[in-house]
């Protein structure tokens, strides 16, 4: 396994994070329990969930990974030996049965210690803001709108107020983004640099992929020059970059088989250029899923990768691809493929 450091801190993490969100759906808690076990003996420090999992977000389910992972640590001991990650659930219509008042103050308070008490963990080494309050471009939105009806009021100061305090009482240790914007990130990065007392982002968590690098325009500079890391998810884009659904196929117990409405990575420009890069993957003897991830782990912006696995075999081919290394040959290759067909799935 290689090690990276989260940014402004000292705290060391796996190159590879451990996602979690089919846990508690497509993944029993004794197959989360046999992930966690097999990806710690592997050297995966970095685990990332959230209250919003498992997907699809439903009331019956809630936070139901969460409890997954409390019951692991209770039962192994290892939470010392983890870097844990989780999120507060953003506003929307398919979170209404977790609240409706957004970041406020108690939201941000209430959600930190529902996932406190779910994890069986004193403390969250990384907090992160799941998706914006305001209405932007995120989840597969290709350009922004402004839509003259979005009353958002800017909270930023007031959200990282609160995230402090949580901070000074021990329950958080740092804090990041999620699916947020060059101008999103920007805000919040300069708000901690006006205000000194105020918490710095140190990370954002945004889908980056061989069919999505839209992190590359804008968002990437911003984590080099201002040093916020990349924590990528999706990186297979919901499994298609593994090859699976090639030549019309769906594999029974897939994501997408199962729920054909998260099509985002399944348009016929993304398929297309899905089926050009497994072919260059087949020309170098590599798997289509081993290239895809060792891509996103050549960025100098990334910090650690997040995998995640509904079979013990997607989670070891996942794991092993710390080890594949990409001739430039292949980097060309990628190259030539997304001038070609750019950002197919944003």
């Amino acid at each position: 396994m290689e090690y990276t450091t989260l940014p402004h801190t000292n705290i060391e993490v796996s190159k590879i994070c451990l996602g979690t969100m089919t846990w508690g759906k497509q993944n029993t808690e004794a197959e989360g329990h046999e992930q966690m076990d097999y990806a710690l003996e592997k050297g995966v420090t970095f685990f990332d969930t959230a209250e919003l999992y498992p997907i699809p977000a439903a009331k019956e389910r809630y936070a139901d990974t969460e409890k997954i992972i409390g019951n692991w640590f209770k039962k192994t001991g290892n939470r010392d030996k983890v870097i844990l990650a989780s999120k507060i659930a953003g506003k929307a219509e398919f979170t209404k049965f977790i609240r409706t008042t957004g970041f406020d103050k108690s939201s941000i308070i209430e959600s930190v210690e529902g996932s406190l008490k779910r994890l069986q963990t004193d403390y969250i080494d990384l907090y992160q803001l799941h998706w914006p309050e305001r209405k932007t471009n995120f989840f597969g939105q290709r350009g922004y709108t402004h839509d003259i009806t979005d009353h958002w009021q800017d909270n930023i100061h007031q959200v990282l107020e609160t995230l402090r305090d949580l901070i000074q009482e021990g329950k958080i240790r740092h804090v990041g983004l999620s699916n947020e914007t060059p101008w999103g990130t920007m805000r919040f990065l300069e708000e901690s640099k006006v205000h000194a007392s105020l918490p710095r982002m140190i990370t954002v968590q945004n889908p980056y992929s061989l069919l999505n690098r839209t992190y590359e325009i804008g968002m990437s500079e911003i984590s080099m020059r201002e040093d916020i890391g990349l924590i990528p998810y999706s990186p297979l884009g919901f499994g298609v970059l593994s090859g699976k659904y090639l030549g019309g196929r769906n594999p029974d117990n897939a994501r997408i088989t199962l729920f054909p409405n998260y099509n985002r990575y399944s348009g016929d420009t993304a398929v297309k250029a899905t089926e050009m890069y497994h072919k260059l993957a087949q020309d170098h003897n590599l798997s289509l899923t081993q290239m895809a991830l060792a891509f996103v782990n050549t960025k100098p912006f990334v910090k650690s990768n997040i995998i995640g696995a509904t079979s013990m075999r997607q989670l070891e081919e996942n794991i092993a691809s710390i080890d594949v290394q990409l001739s430039e040959e292949i980097m060309q290759g990628i190259e030539s493929i997304h001038n070609q067909i750019p950002n197919p799935a944003p």
